[in-house]
């Protein structure tokens, strides 16, 4: 009997002393990251080094069923690699007196008897072919029978921007980045930054929006606010505007300088845009598409003194909706997000194919901005411009 009893006790101890080794070993496990559990909150709060850096298991869960960690993807569909890309191979005039044509090469070479001046402004021209003489100098051949010298004009890089297609409306809103930026931890020009770097054209969910002052903010991460300043957003809107009359629209959104197309009930693509800076707005409204070109130039000039001048040539994939108002392919500038044209709606190379293609002539346009800050009075409107 006396046996039996120590044969027990030894067993006891022998199991208390297993188990203390593994309470050891999971205590040194538990300090490493990633390796302690997800605690309910009480635990989490009494003793949190015991417990997961992720926080407690009902924010685990909170956040799961937010879809921000894991953030769920946008539910994107494959875009052609190839749109956007341009037949074209365009130079900008840097003269301040003019930019000099000539109908011959040895008169471009020699730089006399100009048939000729585009008058200085924001000038650009696309070429054909090069030329260049013993003496090193270059001409463009801009047209058939049509030069200009290379020492008033610069090569121009294409903006390799480009929106997103989506098979299905996102359940959320997103964004694009328009500036880089460190987020901060909480909705607040006090709240402490993280160290987090967002970059411009970073897209982003919006997961919560706080309104503070006279600021919005948004919450783009697990503890990652920005202000809207930071943002071109797009809020999927399937919902047919008042006075489109089909189930197929262009939808742009004045304020976030967004652009979304719409089709049988369902947002399938949005990218952001550049629209007409103060004085040259883009008007607001519901309009049709009614005419498509694959390119045109553009010219015009509308301060009384000309200092606003433009010559563009070869503008790509054009839908004009709005007397001189159109959307387009801007191949002169990568500052989509922010207005700059003098009332058409600025889109890069790629997304200009992408609605070209989209668009027919009668496509239905609709035109809004949600502060109400653009006028609307339809005299304040001229023909509009690039």
């Amino acid at each position: 009997m006396r046996s039996i009893v120590t044969g027990s006790f030894l067993s006891l101890v022998i199991m208390l002393l297993a188990v203390g080794t593994a309470s050891a070993d999971y205590e040194n496990q538990s300090t490493e990251v990633g390796a302690a559990p997800i605690c309910p909150t009480r635990l989490h709060l009494r003793h949190p080094g015991m417990c997961s850096e992720q926080g407690s298991r009902e924010d685990v869960v909170e956040r799961a069923l937010e879809g921000i960690d894991p953030q769920r993807p946008l539910p994107l569909s494959r875009v052609d690699p190839e749109l956007g890309d341009i037949p074209f191979t365009y130079i900008r005039s840097k003269s301040k007196k003019g930019t000099p044509l000539y109908t011959s090469l040895d008169e471009a070479f020699a730089k006399e008897d100009p048939y000729r001046t585009v008058e200085p402004g924001f000038v650009f021209f696309s070429w054909i072919e090069q030329f260049r003489n013993d003496d090193g100098k270059k001409v463009y051949m801009i047209a058939p029978g049509v030069y200009v010298r290379s020492s008033g004009v610069s090569p121009l890089g294409l903006p390799t921007f480009r929106g997103m297609s989506f098979s299905r409306t996102p359940d959320k809103p997103f964004a694009w980045v328009l500036a880089r930026n460190e987020t901060r931890a909480g909705p607040g020009l006090d709240q402490p930054f993280t160290g987090r770097w967002i970059n411009r054209f970073d897209v982003v969910t919006i997961f919560d929006i706080e309104e503070i002052g006279n600021w919005t903010w948004y919450k783009v991460g697990p503890n990652d606010w920005v202000d809207d300043h930071s943002l071109g957003i797009v809020f999927p809107d399937p919902e047919q505007p008042e006075g489109v009359q089909e189930n197929r629209w262009i939808s742009i959104n004045l304020y976030e300088q967004t652009m979304t197309a719409y089709e049988n009930g369902e947002m399938i693509y949005a990218t952001l845009i550049s629209s007409g800076l103060d004085g040259w707005w883009t008007q607001p409204g519901v309009f049709q598409v009614y005419s498509k070109l694959e390119t045109d130039p553009m010219q015009g000039a509308f301060a009384a003194d000309r200092s606003d001048y433009y010559y563009l040539e070869d503008v790509p994939w054009i839908l004009y909706y709005d007397e001189s108002r159109a959307i387009h392919g801007a191949y002169w500038h990568n500052g989509y997000g922010y207005p700059r044209s003098h009332g058409c709606v600025n889109i890069s190379p790629a997304d200009a194919e992408w609605f070209y293609n989209f668009a027919n002539e009668g496509t239905w346009v609709y035109v809004f901005d949600p502060t109400g800050e653009t006028p609307t009075d339809e005299e304040l409107y001229g023909s509009g411009g690039a």
